[in-house]
C-alpha cells in the first residue's frame, strides 16, 4: 500500500473511532429497586399506621395516603430533573451557593411564627404543608460540598485546608443541633460532609483527628442536655428504665423477639396496636421485623445493600468528578440514616429520631430523598458507554 494509502486508512480509522456512539447509561437496577423499597414501604406504611390513623383520624390509610401525596411530588420533580435538566449546571457558584445559604436560611425558620412545635421541639416549618427542615439542609449540603470539593479537593493537602472543608460542613449541622435541638440529624449531616471529603482527600491521620473531635463534641452534647444523658442511660439499661425513658425501647425489642424467624405475618402485628410509639416513623423496621420476622429483617438490609453498591457503581462511572461526588453524598445519606436507624431499632445505640429511608413516614423525607435520586439518575443518563 503506498503512504497516502497509509495516511487515509489511518484517517478512517480515527474518524469512525471519534463517531462511535455514545449509548447512555441509565442505571434500571438502582431505578427498580428504589421503586420496590417505596412500593414495599407503602404496604408496611399501612400496616403499621392504620389502626392509629383509625384511632387519630377516623381513616385508616391517612398516612397512606399522604405518603402516596407525597411520592406524587417527588416523582414529578424526579422526571423532570433527570430528562430536562443537566445536573452540571449545578457546579455554578450561582446555584451550589445560593441551595447551600437557602437551606441553612430555611431551617433558621423554625425560630419564626413558622415554626411547630412538636414532642418539645421545633423541627417542622409550616407552609401550606409541614416542612422538616433538616432535609432539607442535607440536599443542600451534598450540592455545595459536591461543588466546592471538585472546585478545591485537588488542594486539600494541608491541615488548614482541611479544616476549611471541614467548616463548610460544620456550618449547616451547626445550624441544624442549635437551632433545631436536632443531634441525630446534625451528625448525619457531618457523616454525609465528612464521607464526602474522606473520598476526595482520604489521609486517615485527619480523619483520626476528626472522629477523636467528633466523639468529643457529641459527648459535650450529650452531658449538655439531661434528657440526651437520660437515653444514653436507657440505652445501658433498658429494663431498669422501662416506666422511664425505655418503654419505646423495650417495646421495639418485643416486637422483633416476637417475630421470630419468619414472622407473624404481614398486618398481623401486635405491638403497632398502640404498644411501640412511633411504629409508622423511626420504629418501622420492628414492623417489618415482627411480621416479617427476621428473613424480612434481613431481606430488607440486603435490599438497602444492594441500592448503596448500585449508587457505588454509578459513582465510579460518572462522567466528571462533580457526578461523582453528587452520587457519593447521596449514598452516604442513605448509608448513615439506614445504619443508625437499624442500630437504635436494635438498640445497639442510644433512641434517636432518624428515620428508615424510602420506609419510614415522612413527607419531607421521601420528597427530599427522591430529588436526590433525580441527581444520581441525572448523573447516570449523562454517563457514556461508547458502543
Amino acid at each position: 500500500m503506498s503512504r497516502t494509502g497509509i495516511v487515509t486508512s489511518s484517517r478512517v480509522n480515527s474518524s469512525a473511532v471519534r463517531n462511535k456512539k455514545q449509548k447512555s447509561f441509565f442505571d434500571y437496577s438502582l431505578l427498580f429497586m428504589m421503586i420496590f423499597i417505596i412500593c414495599f414501604g407503602l404496604v408496611v406504611l399501612y400496616s403499621a399506621s392504620a389502626y392509629e390513623c383509625q384511632m387519630k383520624y377516623g381513616d385508616p390509610k391517612y398516612y397512606l395516603m399522604q405518603q402516596i401525596k407525597a411520592l406524587i411530588m417527588g416523582f414529578v420533580a424526579m422526571g423532570i430533573i433527570v430528562y430536562f435538566v443537566n445536573y452540571r449546571i449545578l457546579k455554578f457558584n450561582l446555584f451550589a451557593i445560593g441551595i447551600y445559604l437557602i437551606s441553612m436560611f430555611i431551617a433558621m425558620l423554625v425560630l419564626t411564627p413558622l415554626g411547630v412545635e412538636a414532642n418539645g421541639a421545633k423541627r417542622w416549618i409550616s407552609v401550606g404543608m409541614s416542612v422538616q427542615v433538616c432535609e432539607i439542609v442535607k440536599v443542600g449540603l451534598i450540592i455545595f460540598m459536591a461543588y466546592y470539593l471538585n472546585k478545591y479537593g485537588s488542594k486539600i493537602k494541608d491541615v488548614v485546608s482541611f479544616i476549611k472543608a471541614l467548616g463548610c460542613v460544620a456550618l449547616p449541622a451547626g445550624v441544624i443541633a442549635v437551632f433545631t435541638s436536632d443531634l441525630s440529624s446534625a451528625i448525619v449531616i457531618a457523616g454525609i460532609g465528612s464521607v464526602m471529603i474522606f473520598i476526595t482527600c482520604p489521609k486517615m491521620k485527619y480523619f483520626l483527628i476528626l472522629l477523636g473531635m467528633g466523639v468529643g463534641l457529641v459527648a459535650v452534647a450529650i452531658l449538655a442536655m439531661p434528657y440526651r444523658m437520660k437515653r444514653v442511660r436507657v440505652w445501658l439499661n433498658p429494663k431498669k428504665y422501662g416506666e422511664d425513658g425505655g418503654y419505646q425501647v423495650l417495646q421495639s425489642l418485643y416486637s422483633l423477639a416476637s417475630g421470630g424467624l419468619f414472622g407473624k405475618g404481614l398486618g398481623k402485628g401486635v405491638q403497632k396496636l398502640g404498644y411501640v410509639p412511633e411504629a409508622q416513623n423511626d420504629m418501622i423496621f420492628t414492623v417489618i421485623c415482627e411480621e416479617l420476622g427476621i428473613i424480612g429483617g434481613i431481606a430488607v438490609i440486603f435490599m438497602f445493600v444492594f441500592m448503596i453498591y448500585r449508587l457505588w457503581v454509578v459513582s465510579v462511572n460518572a462522567p466528571d468528578l462533580f457526578g461523582s461526588l453528587l452520587v457519593i453524598g447521596v449514598m452516604a445519606h442513605i448509608s448513615i440514616q439506614t445504619i443508625i436507624n437499624i442500630a437504635v431499632v436494635t438498640n445497639t445505640m442510644p433512641n434517636t429520631g432518624v428515620p428508615l429511608p424510602f420506609l419510614s413516614y415522612g413527607g419531607t423525607s421521601i420528597l427530599c430523598l427522591l430529588l436526590e435520586m433525580a441527581l444520581v439518575f441525572s448523573v447516570s443518563k449523562r454517563t457514556g458507554v461508547t458502543k
